[in-house]
């Protein structure tokens, strides 16, 4: 796929680069993934389509009677989260689910803050092949033999919104409740950073080079949320100001992302926002957008 930023919307896909352009319009786009120079999106309810190096999408497949999340390629297919907390992996042509992923010590216990049912909702494969899914509310399970086993890390009332597995040595990144929290060690251990915050309520995550940018507010209102940025292997984190406003709601989950010093955000009132220095700076990319729901930086 061509270089950009790729903002998924209520009504179709806006893509800025060298042209600013409309994909899939009409269509409700939900998760945009990279994997090499192929583009995977998950739209609606659940329908996966597929892009190219020509930037040509195409239809291929569809779940039935199944409420889909997000999705994340993986060594051996697609992965693909629903509502109720379920995998399935994409081979091909063929779906099938990832039974192991049911059988997760303390499944039992996962639950929704709304009384709903909890859901899936980021995935992350590192380089080593350990697999991290985000059941909200449950924790971050991990399996390191290719979804064969499960073992959970984090607490199942951790109430993680977002994670990110970041190549080569990164670390684990995951947007939670109590801020930033970060594993060097694929899960073993985790680190919650919050110093520099207004408020710990952590929503989305991205990187750009060696520099972490993520949302956060007083909680679910979005009361006082903002953007901050600090170093991978940093402890305090500083509020991005130059050229943002006061943000009015929280920014959601797969709605911050980045790539080289490229970093982007958007929002539910159809904003979109980037910077080409790790945040230092911002300007405004576009606005009166339908209501955005994933973005996607490519260099």
């Amino acid at each position: 796929m061509p270089a950009g930023i790729y903002v998924g919307t209520d009504d179709g896909l806006h893509v800025f680069g060298s042209q600013t352009r409309l994909e899939l319009p009409g269509r409700r786009l939900r998760t945009l993934v990279a994997d090499g120079d192929k583009t995977w999106a998950l739209v609606g309810e659940s329908e996966i389509f597929n892009a190219g190096a020509a930037a040509i999408w195409r239809h291929v497949t569809r779940l039935r009677n199944v409420k889909t999340t997000c999705i994340h390629p993986s060594g051996d297919g697609l992965l693909i989260g629903t509502y109720g907390a379920h995998l399935y992996r994409l081979r091909g042509q063929r779906l099938e689910p990832v039974e192991s992923f049911d059988l997760v010590d303390g499944r039992a216990k996962w639950h929704a803050a709304s009384g709903d049912q909890p859901s899936v909702g980021s995935i992350g494969v590192d380089d080593d092949g350990n697999t991290f899914v985000n059941v909200r509310i449950g924790g971050i399970p991990r399996s390191t033999d290719d979804c064969a086993n499960w073992e959970p890390t984090l607490d199942i009332d951790e109430d993680v919104h977002q994670i990110i597995a970041l190549p080569g040595d990164g670390p684990l990144l995951a947007a939670t409740a109590r801020g930033l929290s970060t594993s060097w060690d694929h899960g073993g251990a985790w680190n919650h950073r919050a110093l520099g915050l207004d408020g710990t309520y952590c929503t989305a995550v991205g990187v750009c080079n060696d520099t972490v940018v993520v949302s956060a507010s007083e909680g679910t209102n979005g009361k006082g949320a903002a953007i901050y940025r600090g170093g991978l292997e940093g402890v305090r984190l500083e509020r991005c100001g130059k050229g943002l406003p006061d943000l009015e709601t929280n920014i959601e989950p797969h709605c911050l992302a980045g790539a080289g010093s490229t970093i982007a955000f958007g929002t539910t009132t159809g904003a979109v926002y980037a910077s080409a220095d790790a945040g230092r700076s911002w300007e405004l990319l576009a606005d009166g957008l339908p209501a955005v729901r994933c973005v996607l930086v490519r260099e």
